[in-house]
């Protein structure tokens, strides 16, 4: 509920402070006396996009400040939340408009853009009148409005659901047959490397090992020869076979050399165990060296193409029995792709069947209750002298999305037999104004906590038509708050609170004023709109009678 107004240098407002109550809040005033100014500055303060230049001449700026009571379940919380505000139980919204064209907004003193505010507007107030784009008249908001009527919420969340899991189910199949179209891109590269791996079968290791062997044929070739030599100059036929020769020799003749020879002969059989050691060491090196020059070439074939492989698919050689595994997965994959595809695609057809079974039913209940709106709708416009007029919610069927395949219109024709068309471009100023109010009326239900405003919405009317106008309203404001700018005396009659907007000229300065009205002074307001600038008598009477039948 808006509780508070207060406007500074803004237009003709030097400086004003309003403060509205629940139920029927009627403006009252001479035409031009500054009433409109009143709304520009609401919708300034609420972001609405409105006049360029609002700072009154010779002020710096222009300010205005709307207090709002915020109840705990009230929509706006979540805006507010989005925008990291804290409001407990009071909003405070306070817009500054500077003389160069510069706008600043805070909400309870944290700075915002124009944007959260006029998001956080769809919450707190209503605009009805001739010229609202924003409310009935914009067919965006029709689908919501029956939705709202029928009492739709635990439908749409369903059908929400549903169209999420339908979209994931259809992400979900894209994105297989785009993976599985691609590896079908490479199957015959995955196949012949498989092929290839396998057949090679590298082992991890084997690369140095192979590596190792081989620079060990490579480095035997280079000294067998002479290891060999060394080992026949070594063997029988060279030293060992003379230290024996000369061993024998000695110990024939040792005996006549009365045991001079027994160290020499002990010396040499040292000599002749340590040439035996040294010749078995070079004879079992040379039997290591011996090898089968085709094993060689094995070997370098065997590491040249392991090596090769791994260049071939960038990776280590000790890496390819692991980038084999992977290709192996990747080539598993793309056979059982087929059947991933019909599961996927089974997936779509069953979220797709449930998505459109939930979007008939919507589309059933929607236009059942389209029939219950247009008959709610038309009993509001007989008491409003438009009984000729037919009211229509016309669905046809659109794109699918979250919210079902229904595009819903509120169309109306004048009188029987004629077109229907658009609420705004069928009905004249007077007409539009009483369907808005009869659709208001039947859709009113769903308003709480929003401040509703209704600008000249009996224009064109008056008598028992601007009595029922004024009723209708007075309805709607018995459970919340609504705002009336005015001309019917019918209607200010059954306000609940009034307030005269009035101009004037003060020091060469033109100024609206704006006063809260007691009794006598309404009987008084409301006798100016019967009979004129001239007040008489039987006005007030009248004045009387109309505010005492409310």
């Amino acid at each position: 509920m808006l509780r508070t107004l207060d406007i500074r240098d803004v237009l003709l407002i030097d400086r004003l402070q309003l403060d509205f109550q629940p139920g029927l809040n009627v403006l009252t005033g001479e035409t031009g006396a500054g009433k409109s100014i009143l709304l520009d500055s609401l919708g300034f303060v609420l972001g609405w996009r409105g006049r360029a230049e609002l700072v009154r001449a010779g002020a710096d700026q222009g300010e205005v400040i709307a207090e709002f009571d915020l109840p705990t379940d009230h929509a706006a919380h979540r805006i507010l939340a989005e925008a990291g505000v804290e409001a407990d139980g009071e909003l405070i919204l306070r817009r500054v408009n500077t003389v160069d064209g510069r706008k600043t907004a805070w909400i309870n003193d944290r700075r915002v853009s124009g944007q959260v505010l006029r998001d956080l507007s769809e919450t707190l107030v209503e605009l009805h009148g001739q010229h609202d784009d924003r409310g009935l008249l914009n067919p965006r908001g029709h689908r919501q409005l029956l939705d709202e009527f029928a009492g739709h919420g635990a439908l749409l969340a369903d059908l929400r659901g549903l169209w999420l899991a339908r979209s994931r189910a259809t992400k979900a199949l894209a994105e297989a047959e785009e993976k599985l179209a691609a590896m079908r891109s490479e199957e015959e590269f995955l196949r012949h490397s498989v092929a290839e791996l396998d057949q090679l079968d590298p082992q991890p290791g084997e690369d140095a090992e192979l590596d190792t062997k081989r620079r060990r044929m490579q480095a035997a070739e280079k000294i067998r020869d002479d290891l060999a030599r060394a080992f026949q100059i070594l063997g029988l036929e060279g030293a060992e076979g003379a230290m024996g020769d000369g061993m024998r020799w000695l110990d024939g003749i040792a005996a006549e050399a009365d045991g001079q020879l027994d160290e020499p002969i002990a010396a040499l059989g040292r000599a002749l165990n340590e040439l035996g050691d040294a010749t078995q060491g070079v004879e079992r090196v040379l039997g290591n060296l011996d090898f089968n020059p085709a094993e060689l070439e094995a070997i370098e074939e065997r590491l040249f193409a392991i090596r090769g492989l791994a260049r071939k698919h960038g990776v280590t050689p000790d890496d390819l029995g692991t980038f084999a595994e992977e290709l192996r997965t990747r080539l598993g994959q793309l056979d059982a792709g087929e059947g991933d595809l019909n599961r996927l695609r089974a997936d779509v057809k069953a979220t797709d069947a449930a998505y459109s079974d939930a979007s008939a039913a919507l589309t059933e209940s929607r236009t059942e209750a389209a029939a219950r709106l247009d008959r709610a709708v038309m009993d509001e416009l007989a008491p409003l002298k438009m009984e000729r007029a037919v009211f229509h919610t016309q669905i046809t069927e659109g794109d699918v999305g979250p919210e079902g395949r229904d595009n819903v219109s509120f169309t109306v024709a004048t009188n029987p037999g004629a077109p229907a068309g658009p609420l705004a471009k069928i009905a004249s100023g007077g007409e539009l104004s009483r369907f808005l109010l009869a659709l208001k009326v039947c859709l009113s239900q769903n308003t709480s906590g929003v401040t509703m405003i209704f600008d000249e919405i009996d224009r064109g009317v008056g008598g028992a038509t601007a009595d029922a106008v004024g009723r209708r309203l007075a309805r709607l404001a018995s459970e919340g708050q609504v705002l009336v700018v005015t001309h019917s005396p019918q209607v200010a009659a059954l306000g609940q609170h009034h307030w005269q907007v009035s101009k004037s000229v003060q020091d060469g300065q033109t100024l609206s004023r704006v006063v809260p009205l007691d009794a006598g002074e309404r009987v008084d307001e409301v006798a100016r709109m019967i009979s004129g600038d001239t007040i008489t008598e039987a006005a007030r009477e009248a004045a009387r009678a109309l505010i005492e039948q409310k």
